[in-house]
């Protein structure tokens, strides 16, 4: 009787988990990952500048936006973008065309990296970026030394691509830190670290 018992029970447990194992012949579903998001990019000329009351309105140490004149981070543009490039947006700077005449962009190039909007331009200007540089920083044009604002000049036909955005109020202070903040770089905490034991 309990042979009866264990086979019946045996029986039904087969029966009940049947549907429950696929056969060989059904493939697994495959789930598409999202698409990569796009970014908007702009076509616009690109100059540089300093943080000095010459070239500033103001205090030379404050922007537009309210933030620190950082040259690591800092970018303005002009009035007439400010709806597609509010103060926090970060941008990505590229050239378009190479060896465009008056042009020092590939001079300057370690310099600029992402930036932040976080100033404005003189209403006069369009379709226009000013790239904040360090007022002691050199680099060399033929034999002279001179300053990255200088030697980037007028540049035509630059491509901005829009790659995300921070609190104006609470902007990295490097460009690590800016990437870390958009996601570009990766939390120290999110990454596999290597540990060497020595003995």
């Amino acid at each position: 009787m309990t042979g009866f018992i264990t086979s019946a029970l045996i029986g039904l447990f087969a029966y009940a988990n049947a549907g429950a194992i696929a056969p060989a012949s059904q493939s697994a579903t495959i789930i598409d990952e999202p698409p990569s998001p796009t970014y908007p990019t702009y076509s616009v000329s690109m100059t540089a500048y300093n943080a000095v009351p010459e070239q500033t309105d103001g205090d030379p140490h404050i922007t537009a936006s309210g933030a620190f004149s950082n040259p690591d981070i800092i970018v303005a543009r002009s009035v007439d973008l400010a709806n597609d490039l509010p103060f926090g947006t970060v941008i990505e700077i590229t050239q378009t065309a190479a060896n465009v005449p008056g042009c020092g962009f590939s001079m300057v190039e370690n310099y600029v990296g992402l930036r932040v909007v976080g100033d404005s331009m003189h209403s006069r200007k369009r379709n226009q970026i000013d790239v904040l540089f360090d007022n002691y920083s050199t680099v060399t044009v033929g034999k002279r030394e001179v300053n990255p604002a200088i030697a980037l000049g007028v540049c035509s036909n630059m491509t901005i691509r829009v790659v995300g955005s921070v609190d104006i109020k609470k902007i990295p202070k490097t460009q690590n830190q800016l990437r870390l903040a958009i996601g570009q770089l990766e939390k120290a905490t999110d990454q596999n670290l290597a540990v060497s034991k020595s003995k």
